[in-house]
């Protein structure tokens, strides 16, 4: 891409911040800054959605005691099982089990802080679904 062409579309998922782009100038690399462009804002919208819309569905599946709030929190987090794996150390099976409410209230507090250091919550919020 060239230096003209990089996208300043004032994006509102970058919250005024801006990203740098590499493109070229004077036949050499550069780095650009963009304010983003709307097809990675309309991307980036849907995925956050789509996020917001799962947190909402582990919502009833803690209430209901069908899933263990990890998988709330996870989803709220804008994290996936193979983001929450990556992040936490787990293997992605390994999180999925800890979905079942009887696994995940018999996991120690050591094995529960890879996931509050993983999704930036304390232990205490961990453990239960916010209001």
């Amino acid at each position: 891409m060239k230096k003209q062409d990089v996208p300043q579309d004032n994006s509102k998922t970058y919250a005024g911040h801006k990203k740098v782009i590499y493109a070229i100038n004077n036949n050499r690399y550069e780095k650009i800054e963009s304010s983003g462009w709307q097809a990675e804002e309309l991307v980036t919208c849907m995925a956050v959605e789509s996020l917001e819309a799962l947190a909402l569905a582990a919502r009833e599946k803690v209430i209901t005691g069908e899933a263990s709030v990890l998988e709330f929190h996870m989803y709220n987090s804008r994290l996936d099982v193979l983001g929450l794996a990556q992040v936490s150390g787990y293997f992605q099976w390994q999180v999925r089990r800890h979905f079942r409410p009887t696994i995940f209230s018999a996991l120690s507090d050591k094995k529960l802080t890879s996931y509050c250091d993983a999704m930036g919550l304390t232990l205490a919020q961990l453990k239960k679904l916010p209001e």
